[in-house]
């Protein structure tokens, strides 16, 4: 797979159900860069990364979405955030080394926080124990929970390559609600989960999305819609930093000034470090003044 950042939603047109395939490089590479994350705490956030995707493309508005592991284990918190036009940033914060492989190992004993915040109206949050032996499994439980909507997901994570990927089948119910409609549609969408599960993380990760779909549903009727590309946006900015600055004390700015010539700000996403002099704060330690 090239430099490869695009999601592609799909509708399967005789059986009522929708897909999505997710396919990560250098978004995924910005997320780690720097981080020197143990290969096990970036293989799940590569996970997480792609899953993150793949649930902002099931948002039928304008918002962003957040998914959050937190647990007991060497790794306590675990974020990935994105909007609908798939921007997306993710983080890890680990309590001690590890060298575990596994969600059980990795986060221990934990939930998963699922935020959504529309543009307009209320925000709302679903919350899932992470009990299931994998992400992709603690995912569908979540849907079957809280959306009753049945869904399934794959995750793939390279940490060599450095590339992630996802698919996700879900049912789109329909039809008059009678007993045979439904079996059928259940039926209907396991056959296509039994398809989607022949998938190979080396055909995920080589081949393009229309070939890879092209393999796994070439017997049935797909409609490919737009791909839409992902990027990796931090949100930082010196801006952002300053703003935080104001609210501190003139008093105390002025007191860390002295000690130390200026303020550092680094942001935990991207590592970037925003330093500020006497002379760029001149205007909140004037307060002191006032």
């Amino acid at each position: 797979m090239s430099q490869l950042n695009v999601l592609n939603r799909y509708l399967f047109t005789d059986a009522h159900a929708r897909g999505e395939l997710v396919q990560l490089s250098s978004s995924f590479k910005s997320i780690i860069k720097n981080h020197n994350y143990p290969a096990g705490v970036e293989k799940l956030l590569g996970e997480l990364l792609s899953a993150t995707c793949l649930l902002t493309a099931t948002l039928k508005f304008e918002g962003d979405i957040t998914v959050q592991l937190q647990g007991d284990g060497p790794v306590g918190y675990m974020s990935v955030s994105g909007n609908n036009n798939q921007q997306m940033r993710g983080i890890a914060k680990m309590a001690e080394e590890t060298s575990a492989e596994t969600l059980q190992t990795l986060i221990g004993k934990g939930t998963m926080i699922i935020t959504i915040r529309p543009s307009v109206g209320e925000a709302y949050q679903g919350v899932v124990a992470l009990d299931k032996e994998t992400l992709a499994d603690c995912l569908a439980h979540y849907f079957e929970v809280s959306e009753q909507i049945p869904t399934k997901i794959w995750l793939f994570c390279d940490t060599e390559q450095q590339l992630s990927a996802g698919a996700l089948v879900q049912l789109l119910p329909d039809g008059d609600g009678s007993i045979e409609n439904k079996e059928q549609q259940l039926s209907d969408f396991e056959h296509l989960c039994q398809l989607t599960n022949t998938i190979k993380s080396e055909e995920v990760f080589s081949l393009e999305a229309e070939a890879l779909l092209y393999r796994l549903y070439h017997q049935e009727k797909v409609n490919i819609f737009e791909p839409q590309a992902v990027t990796y946006v931090c949100g930082c900015s010196a801006d952002k930093c300053l703003s935080a600055i104001s609210q501190i004390e003139p008093s105390e700015i002025k007191a860390i000034l002295a000690e130390q010539g200026k303020i550092s700000m680094t942001c935990d996403y991207c590592i970037t470090t925003y330093d500020f002099d006497e002379l760029s704060l001149q205007s909140f330690i004037s307060k002191v003044n006032h």
